[in-house]
């Protein structure tokens, strides 16, 4: 839209799950899943990690 970001060509995990996408009506369905999967852990373990640093830095904070 504005023209920033990565260029098409960068191989990004987003990249890679979008043009993997167009397989799986061929029957490929691992060429989507393993970027994805890669996509769920990253996000699960900062969020973990997050949730380890709140909880140790502010320990009033037990909900």
């Amino acid at each position: 839209f504005l023209g920033f970001g990565v260029n098409p060509i960068t191989p990004t995990w987003g990249n890679i799950l979008s043009s993997a996408l167009t397989f799986i009506p061929l029957g490929n369905w691992w060429w989507p899943f393993f970027p994805g999967m890669a996509i769920i852990l990253t996000v699960l373990a900062v969020n973990f990690v997050g949730d380890g640093l709140r909880d140790a830095f502010d320990p009033r904070s037990r909900a």
